[in-house]
């Protein structure tokens, strides 16, 4: 399938933010979200002052195909920059087709040198099978969180 990946523009707002909603009340994520974080990370993807997150559309023919967030830290347990796939989303008839791994490979040309990370549900079968064969592998790790 022929595809770009661009840059979120404001003109892509109100899909994407529709797809995150989609994305976020599926078995494919953990926790629900809602519309103030949604707003919260697309508005942060506009602001060309805010360097720890960026915004991704799949494109073919202008229609959007999907989208995915990245955030970027540096990893201490790796010593060098982390690049976290926090949303990887495709609409249902556009899975299959390879967009993923080829996002994947955009984002490893654009981040060389660094550790990229992502997390996903053992029940996403699918998931879990395209991220192995781009090469992501198992991190025996419990995942904790502490809302301040």
């Amino acid at each position: 399938m022929d595809f770009v990946i661009k840059k979120f523009e404001k003109t892509y707002y109100e899909e994407v933010f529709g797809m995150m909603k989609t994305f976020y009340n599926s078995p494919a994520v953990f926790t629900n979200g809602s519309d103030e974080i949604f707003q919260a990370d697309l508005n942060a993807s506009l602001d060309e002052n805010c360097v720890f997150i960026e915004c991704y559309v799949f494109l073919s023919e202008e229609k959007i195909l999907g989208y995915s967030m990245i955030s970027k830290s540096f990893s201490t347990e790796f010593g060098k920059q982390c690049i976290w796939l926090e949303d990887l989303y495709l609409k249902p008839e556009f899975r299959g087709h390879g967009i993923i791994p080829k996002f994947i490979s955009f984002i490893e040309n654009l981040y060389k040198n660094s550790i990229l990370r992502l997390e996903v549900e053992d029940e996403n079968a699918h998931a879990v099978h395209v991220y192995e064969k781009s090469g992501f592998s198992r991190l025996p790790y419990v995942e904790m969180k502490k809302e301040i």
